[in-house]
């Protein structure tokens, strides 16, 4: 099976990028199932109902969200209403929503998709990830309860993320780290057969800081004062993200490649 995961959208600009391109990269890299972080594709900040139904539309099966899951207030209801939506597992057990998702994929197979909030340098007390995620892998054994089982590690310390990889070594067939808005270039497979990269990156316009137009970070670099709100860059988004390959038995990766298409990153040739 192939499982294709693409990087935070951020604004109209990567809204527009998963719309104009999300059904050709599937075609293109013979996707089985897709799953695309929302988390700042509503002015960058969370997500709306309307904005994840425009993500489905474009080809999405799964949408996971992030910190600011629940910016958009009426995020609240409707994660209760759409189950392809997943939030972090580690917030409150009062969150509506669930952190972790079983979706059916064709000839039967299943797929476990589970996100989980890091601790290190992240403005929220968030509850312990690891056990999160252990209690979760436990319940689902990969290759037997689910074909596949990916795990979006919404964090910023790429030491953190890379201990969650080594944790689920074995017991997921993809853990991929979000939040940070820059992709990585350390997409491997670890010794038990997990697929691992620190960060997709986003879906978004690089010609920017971190997605966000470039004045208002660099006025508060330089002055240490506030000038007004992050506003999302506009100018052509690159597309972000990676591939997984599992066996369809075993549930481990045999194959992992990191996806660019459009924008100003060079773009990977699909296989």
């Amino acid at each position: 099976m192939r499982i294709l995961f693409l990087g935070d959208v951020v604004g109209r600009s990567g809204r527009t990028a998963i719309t104009q391109n999300l059904a050709r990269l599937k075609t293109e890299w013979r996707i089985d199932f897709a799953i695309v972080n929302g988390e700042n594709a509503t002015s960058g900040h969370g997500l709306s109902a309307a904005h994840a139904a425009l993500l489905f539309e474009a080809g999405a099966d799964c949408v996971t969200l992030g910190d600011h899951a629940f910016d958009q207030k009426d995020m609240l209801t409707h994660i209760e209403r759409d189950e392809r939506i997943v939030r972090p597992l580690n917030i409150s057990r009062q969150a509506p929503g669930r952190g972790a998702r079983i979706f059916d994929v064709s000839r039967g197979r299943k797929v476990l998709v589970m996100q989980a909030l890091g601790r290190v340098f992240m403005k929220q007390p968030y509850d312990d990830p690891f056990s999160a995620l252990e209690a979760e892998l436990r319940r689902h054994a990969l290759g037997a309860a689910v074909s596949a089982i990916v795990v979006d590690i919404h964090a910023e310390a790429t030491s953190e993320k890379m201990a969650i990889g080594h944790w689920c070594n074995g017991q997921a067939s993809l853990v991929v780290g979000t939040h940070t808005h820059v992709p990585t270039a350390d997409a491997m497979i670890l010794s038990k057969g997990t697929a691992y990269l620190s960060d997709a990156g986003m879906c978004g316009s690089y010609d920017s800081v971190i997605g966000m137009d470039a004045g208002e970070p660099l006025r508060r670099f330089v002055t240490g004062m506030p000038g007004g709100r992050f506003t999302p860059a506009e100018t052509p988004a690159t597309l972000a993200g990676v591939v997984v390959e599992t066996d369809d038995r075993t549930g481990r990766a045999t194959g992992v490649w990191a996806v660019r298409s459009g924008g100003q990153l060079a773009e990977a040739a699909p296989r």
